[in-house]
């Protein structure tokens, strides 16, 4: 089954939020999930120890180095889909979750800094090629966007990666309230009050659009390798 690697060295840039928001999408179509929670802060662990947590998403924890090439490989047996949250730094760990990848999420903020960092984990992707001999889907995803408002800094980041030529996800993940929402009180975005959560349908059709663009991007993968 598909693994999903959210991978960028830089902090705070969003691999949680959007992991999240993919595996609980996913779920409420009805797959069976598992992610594994391999972020330092354990921010999806905590998660699920909230009320609403689906029960076809199962969550992993406390993986090494060592162990992790083994928690993947026994969740793809188990799951439909395999999410990984991956630690801020390029570690090993790291390394060798991009290596079993299937696809590796870039979320990236509008900020030299997130830039910067997105640059790195291209880089370990394709040391990662190498050592497989096999292409490594992989895509940006900008996040904590504004709704109405591209940033200076935003541009800046966007004119930087299609210069690059990089791949990117044309749905970026927008600044909202109810994606916060679901580290406070757990669940699904379709679980949360709408009278609560500003602008939830907006955030539920955000999420929505990102997931079929994973699914999407699964799916152009598998038919290049099988064209191989």
């Amino acid at each position: 089954m598909p693994v999903i690697a959210f991978a960028n060295p830089k902090g705070g840039s969003g691999k949680s939020t959007s992991a999240l928001l993919l595996a609980t999408e996913l779920a409420t179509k009805g797959a069976s999930v598992t992610i594994i929670d391999a972020d330092p802060e354990r921010w999806i662990s905590q998660w699920a120890k909230l009320p609403g947590k689906p029960e076809n998403v199962t969550i992993i924890s406390d993986v090494t180095e060592e162990s992790v090439v083994d928690a993947i490989d026994a969740a793809e047996r188990e799951a439909a889909f395999v999410i990984v949250d991956l630690e801020g730094t390029a570690s090993l760990l790291v390394a060798n979750t991009i290596g079993m990848a299937d696809l590796v999420v870039i979320p990236t903020q509008g900020s030299s800094m997130d830039a910067k960092g997105a640059a790195k984990t291209i880089r370990l992707i394709r040391n990662s090629e190498k050592l497989s001999r096999r292409r490594i889907a992989h895509a940006v995803l900008l996040t904590r966007t504004g709704a109405a408002i591209t940033s200076r800094a935003l541009r800046n980041v966007q004119e930087q990666l299609q210069a690059g030529g990089i791949a990117m996800f044309e749905t970026a993940i927008v600044e909202r309230a109810a994606f916060k929402d679901l580290f406070d009180f757990g669940g699904t975005l379709a679980g949360l009050a709408a009278a609560q959560t500003g602008n939830l349908e907006k955030a539920i059709q955000n999420a929505r659009e990102f997931a079929g663009e994973v699914v999407s991007k699964l799916k152009a993968a598998a038919n290049e390798r099988s064209a191989a």
